[in-house]
């Protein structure tokens, strides 16, 4: 697991770390039964609170991404590739749906939000 933390970025903490782990479940880096550190290893590793770890950790849980097993830990779930995919666009589909509101709210239309994310991307 390689996670970065930005004291200085808009997100906060445990989403950072959310979006980092997510990312490499779903791209395959953290393989099926994936060990995740314990939340007070992790917190003390990251210099982070314990509370901003666990956060994390039980989105990554509610999400299917993890699962927790009682005094044992905290494990990446199995998923067929087919899962993998459709986890994958189902998570992107309601960040991009929280991102158009907000370009909405701007007025942008549909052409001027594909040529500015053409530009970026």
């Amino acid at each position: 697991m390689n996670v970065s933390i930005s004291s200085t970025s808009e997100k906060p903490i445990y989403q950072q770390l959310f979006e980092q782990i997510s990312a490499q479940i779903l791209k395959g880096e953290l393989g099926s039964g994936y060990v995740l550190p314990p939340i007070r290893q992790a917190a003390q590793e990251l210099r982070v609170s314990i509370i901003t770890v666990k956060k994390a950790w039980e989105e990554l849980e509610r999400c299917g991404l993890i699962n927790t097993v009682t005094g044992k830990g905290c494990f990446v779930a199995e998923f067929s590739p087919g899962e993998m995919l459709h986890l994958r666009n189902e998570m992107v589909l309601k960040q991009m749906e929280r991102d158009i509101s907000y370009y909405k709210s701007f007025g942008l239309t549909l052409e001027e939000v594909m040529e500015l994310l053409k530009k970026i991307y």
